[in-house]
């Protein structure tokens, strides 16, 4: 998650392993089958997940909005990514990031934060799906 100064937003890249986003698209579906390949339909169903599980959360507990820029598969991962506009400052400000935590039991996620010059990593697991940004 880096912080772009002159477009006031975070460039986000979510990376996850592609058969978990398959399984958890199908179990988020009623048990449609999702096969995850780049130039495929499946935007829609990645988009509302990742909106789901994934959010900057303001000091007034709201989620700020945020676009959706599409994914790439490669290899045996996903990166998917999202552009949040933020011109404001962030003090106070809250992550939040269950992707996969409602999936798997003892998943792990990283998140490297980089804004304005500060670097951060925050780990979130079942019992911390939101953590303050404390910079």
């Amino acid at each position: 998650m880096d912080y772009n100064a002159k477009e006031k937003s975070f460039e986000v890249s979510i990376r996850v392993f592609t058969d978990d986003l398959e399984k958890v698209l199908s179990k988020d579906n009623g048990g449609q089958k999702f096969t995850v390949v780049n130039e495929d339909k499946n935007d829609p169903y990645v988009e509302k997940y990742v909106r789901k599980h994934f959010a900057l959360v303001t000091t007034a507990k709201q989620k700020k909005p945020y676009s959706y820029i599409g994914k790439e598969q490669e290899a045996d991962a996903t990166w998917i990514y999202v552009e949040i506009p933020c011109s404001e400052a962030i003090t106070g400000f809250s992550l939040q990031n269950s992707i996969m935590l409602d999936f798997f039991d003892d998943q792990v996620n990283l998140v490297n934060f980089n804004y304005q010059g500060q670097k951060k990593s925050y780990i979130f697991k079942n019992e911390d799906k939101v953590l303050p940004l404390g910079l």
